[in-house]
């Protein structure tokens, strides 16, 4: 069994943790970070049992930007 490397983008959602496997659009859940990263691996498993990666040695580069913008006006202003 191959064993591939894949990111993971952990948020928190309303209720609960949200990951997300960016290589592959692939989303899942959690209560907890550890566990939307389990959820995530998980759900990884099964989408590469239909779906083999193409270019699972493929890196993702993350960063940051800022946008101005500005702010709303208070309401009844």
């Amino acid at each position: 069994m191959n064993t591939v490397k894949f990111s993971a983008l952990v948020r928190k959602g309303e209720k609960q943790y949200v990951a997300l496997c960016p290589e592959l659009d692939v989303v899942s859940q959690g209560p907890t970070i550890d566990e939307a990263i389990k959820n995530l691996e998980e759900a990884v498993e099964l989408y590469l049992e239909d779906s083999p990666p193409q270019k699972a040695s493929e890196k993702i580069f993350i960063t940051q930007i800022e946008v101005k913008h500005e702010a709303a006006s208070p309401v009844g202003a």
